[in-house]
Parts: C-alpha cells; structure tokens; sequence
C-alpha cells in the first residue's frame, strides 16, 4: 500500500510533461490489453471453427450439401468461407457450360486465394498496434525519464549544497516514465509474438485446404457437381 502511494505521489509531483507522458503510455497500455483480450479470444474462436470445418468436411459429406449448409452463414469460420468461395466459384463455371477442367480449377482456386486473403487480413488486424505500443513505448518512457532528470538537475542549480536526499526525488520521478514504458511495452510485445505465431498455424491451415480441395476439384471436374472424390 504505502508503495502504491509513493508511486502515486511521484507521478503527482513529476512535471508536466512527464505526467503527460505516463498519461499516454497508461492509455496505449489499456488499449493494448483491449486488444489483445479481444485477439485471444478470436483466435480461439477461428481455431475451434476451422477444426469443426475440418472434421465436417472429411466426413465424407456430399459437397452440394455442405455448400448449401455453410453458405451465407453469419459468423463461421475461415476455411468455411474459403470452402465456399471455391465451391462457388465452381458451381458458377459449370453452369456456365465451362467444360475444361483447367479453367473450372483455375477460378476456383483464384476464388479460394481472394477469400484466404480476406480471413488473413482479418486475423492480422490491429497486431501493427501490438507492435507499435511495443516498440514506441520504452522510447516515450525514456523522452519522459530525460525530461524529467533534466527538470529536476535545472532545480538543483538554484541549491547551495546538493546532497542525495535532494536529487533522489527527481530522479525517482523522472524513472517512473521508463517503468511505465517498459509495463505498457512487455505485454503488447509478448502478446505480438504469440498471435503472430497463431497465425502463421492458421494461415498454415488454410493453405493446406485450399491445396486438398483443389486436389479434390481437379477430381470432380470431370465427375458430376456434388460427388465428393475424398475417399
């Protein structure tokens, strides 16, 4: 307790311009932990859908059926709508009477490719924020820590005798800046690194389906629309 409130007590006694730095980089460290509160939980949603998906898929489900069971679905998961994009993009070229086997393959997987980069760039967004409080916030905690050593050396310059009862307090206020910066930094960048790791495994996922059902496709193109072609 008593700690907390010499914290508090520097920070209330630092300069303004220190209290306007620790003020920005609390507000960075709340927005980061928004984030990534928000991130967690969405990935984990993304990896429960997809390996649902998976399992559905290779149940050895008619394709028409699973088609029509995911498509326009509200909140399903990534490899649902890259499934769906090809499929439809399939569906599409054979009812336009496309008959090469090459062209209905081409534009499926072309469909499949927009729609992983869509899921991709969705599960990427806002991690540039992670990065940046990551890789900014030591440096506004330094800035904060030079000012205010700098603030406080100036009205040191006015005293007859310095002793280091009279320099610690500015200095103590001035650090807070720096430990401020470094609480804001740690989080977003270990929280960075875990996500952008989940990502790659997803990603990883996608792109392996994408390479199975196009595999699957090139089977069917000649087959009548709806066989499955997994076993």
């Amino acid at each position: 307790m008593n700690q907390d409130l010499s914290i508090v007590a520097l920070i209330m006694h630092a300069s303004l311009p220190v209290q306007l730095v620790i003020v920005g980089l609390l507000a960075m460290s709340l927005a980061s932990w928004s984030v990534i509160f928000n991130k967690f939980f969405a990935l984990s949603r993304i990896k429960a859908g997809n390996e649902g998906f998976e399992s559905e898929f290779w149940s050895g489900k008619n394709l028409n059926e699973l088609y029509n069971s995911v498509n326009g679905r509200q909140g399903g998961a990534p490899l649902e709508r890259i499934f769906a994009a090809g499929m439809r993009e399939f569906l599409k070229l054979r009812e336009r009477r496309v008959a090469e086997p090459t062209a209905l393959l081409d534009g499926a997987r072309r469909a499949m490719r927009a729609s992983y980069q869509r899921e991709l760039d969705a599960m990427e967004s806002h991690l540039s924020f992670l990065a940046s409080v990551g890789s900014v916030s030591p440096y506004i905690g330094l800035f904060g820590t030079i000012w205010g050593i700098m603030h406080a050396f100036v009205g040191l310059s006015n005293l007859q005798q310095v002793t280091l009862a009279t320099v610690a307090p500015g200095i103590a206020e001035a650090l807070v800046a720096t430990a401020i910066g470094l609480f804001a930094a740690i989080p977003a960048v270990l929280a960075y690194n875990r996500f952008a790791r989940q990502i790659d495994r997803s990603a990883i996922t996608l792109e392996t389906f994408i390479e199975e059902f196009s595999n699957i496709l090139q089977r069917n193109a000649g087959a009548p629309a709806g066989h499955h072609g997994a076993d």
